[in-house]
């Protein structure tokens, strides 16, 4: 394949441009936000890893009044319109801020977090306490918020002050670009401090966004759209700009030509099928197809050092999955039959809510389904996958589907890793004493019992059944192997118990009618004989227990 630089985890625009990495061209979106008077404030709001940090910090580079930024533009289409880089390059100062780390087990040290952001952000302005267009008292206020101040009310104006600074010293509105915005607001949901949070971020943004003369304008950008009332109450120039809007719809994330002109580039348009299945399928605005970019060119460097690498899941692999599993354990809403139909590629029929709390994020089960939609685990239906699923009962109502392999397999592996869990907690010596003596009846009997009890979410699919099973022996003293090569080929599972001197093979099938039962268990067991997945265990173990299992739901 050839050469392509690719920066990975770059969130950096100056950087990826100065050392000539791969940048898919999204410049125009400052024409498309340009092309009229902005919004005084305007909220962005994707999924994770879609590119919204970069986007800001190519946007603080356009903006910002202190950078020459004309050689790292050049060549993209922004530079092309020659009269707006003359009006709009490098003209405004800029005040950049990510509240992403804005986070701790209790308000002070959120707090604490943010007090630290302000006061390494403020080195890079601390030419405003010399500066003669400010009062003393301006510079004293800034001195304490560049020093790392714990006076909460200062802090909360903080944003406000620097803009005014700021317009002050150059006589230039200056533009707000805060990232993340709504990181401390999930955070304080998830551990006790939710209204202290909103109350110290609705004052901070009331400050700096509503009242506030010497601002250009404001951008902020965030996985969701946080209800109006709660933290932006008076707000009247404010514009929400969420996946379902048409504008910016294909300014985040990699539409098709996109990827196909970098597999053309890499030498991997062979592998557009396959990028395709894994990692397409988002719909934005108007039925604007999009890709995950994080994965696209996770994947691409991955090909680059391992010509047989195979896809993963790597949008899992960038935080927990939080959302997915308080989705699992909802006992109190009618989802189980919802989720099932998701996973086996179905469609759900729900009406989406853009606006949200995250302390009403679980109210409800249309609040559940939109937190999926908003945040990425979940897309709208295709029009082939809409008539697959029949015409909506409510127009007020959207067909959601799961939008990929990737995402598949998140959902499924949240699920094995939740059964997991909740294994722990079972007495499970009655069905590993069946297991033992080979007492196949019982055996079946328990499984089901915990199949119908603990979980009722199935793909119907082998691999499901095989981490359920692998889910109830991991962490009981057994070591479990799981698709290793043995033998003459690769057994499902393999379960050791050395302390007993005994072992046991299985091998999954999955039946398409409970008659097929008995005959796919007795296909498994010839199987193992066949490929003699046993033949390692032999010299090691006084007993080697085989066991054919088919699953039918």
């Amino acid at each position: 394949m050839s050469a392509l630089n690719i920066l990975i985890g770059g969130e950096s625009f100056r950087e990826i441009r100065e050392l000539n990495c791969c940048y898919v061209d999204k410049t125009d979106i400052l024409e498309e936000l340009l092309a009229s008077v902005p919004p005084k404030v305007s909220l962005i709001s994707r999924p994770r890893r879609f590119g919204k940090t970069l986007t800001m910090s190519m946007l603080r580079e356009f903006f910002d009044i202190q950078k020459d930024s004309r050689d790292i533009f050049d060549g993209l289409k922004v530079a092309r319109n020659k009269e707006l880089c003359d009006e709009w390059m490098n003209k405004h100062p800029v005040f950049y801020i990510s509240l992403k780390r804005v986070e701790g087990l209790t308000f002070t040290e959120a707090l604490a977090g943010f007090r630290e952001i302000i006061s390494l952000q403020g080195s890079e302005y601390t030419y405003l306490l010399q500066s003669s267009e400010l009062s003393e008292s301006e510079k004293d206020a800034l001195h304490s918020l560049f020093s790392g101040t714990n006076d909460k009310a200062l802090l909360e104006s903080s944003l406000q002050r620097i803009s005014v600074a700021l317009h002050s010293h150059w006589k230039r509105q200056p533009i707000l670009l805060i990232d993340e915005y709504d990181v401390p607001l999930a955070c304080a949901q998830q551990n006790g401090y939710y209204h202290e949070m909103v109350s110290f971020i609705r004052n901070m943004l009331g400050a700096a966004l509503k009242t506030n003369a010497a601002l250009q304008f404001a951008i902020l950008t965030g996985c969701l759209r946080i209800a109006k009332e709660s933290i932006f109450t008076g707000l009247n120039n404010f514009k929400c700009y969420g996946i379902s809007e048409v504008k910016f719809a294909d300014k985040f994330g990699f539409t098709s030509s996109e990827v196909d002109d970098i597999l053309a580039k890499a030498s991997l348009s062979f592998k557009k099928e396959e990028m395709k299945e894994w990692y397409d399928g988002y719909r934005f605005g108007n039925d604007q197809e999009i890709y995950c970019p994080w994965d696209i060119l996770q994947y691409i460097n991955d090909l680059s050092e391992n010509p047989k690498a195979k896809p993963q899941a790597y949008w899992n692999n960038t935080s927990g999955n939080a959302i997915v599993r308080s989705f699992i354990g909802r006992t109190d809403l009618n989802i189980g039959e919802k989720f099932e139909t998701l996973i086996n590629g179905g469609c759900v029929e729900t009406k989406i809510v853009e606006s949200l709390t995250y302390d009403s994020l679980h109210s409800s089960e249309e609040n559940l389904w939109s937190l999926l939609y908003l945040t990425g685990y979940l897309t709208k239906a295709s029009e082939e996958q809409v008539e697959a699923c029949g015409r909506l009962a409510d127009e007020d109502k959207t067909f959601l589907v799961i939008p990929n392999k990737e995402v598949r397999k998140i959902f499924t592996e949240s699920i094995a890793s939740w059964f997991t869990d909740s294994m722990l907690e079972m007495d499970r010596r009655p069905l590993f004493d069946s297991f033992w003596n080979g007492d196949a009846e019982k055996l079946s009997r328990l499984v089901s019992r915990i199949l119908l009890n603990t979980i009722s979410y199935h793909d119907y699919k082998e691999d499901f059944y095989h981490a359920v099973l692998t889910g109830i022996f991991v962490g009981s003293g057994y070591a479990v192997t799981s698709n290793r090569e043995s033998g003459r080929g690769r057994a499902d599972i393999i379960v050791k118990d050395q302390r007993n001197s005994r072992s046991a093979v299985i091998e999954v099938k999955h039946a398409n009618a409970s008659a097929e039962l008995a005959s796919l268990a007795e296909v498994g067991l010839q199987q193992i004989d066949d490929k003699q997945y046993d033949a390692p265990l032999r010299d090691n173990y006084e007993t080697v227990i085989h066991w054919g299992m088919a699953f039918f739901e």
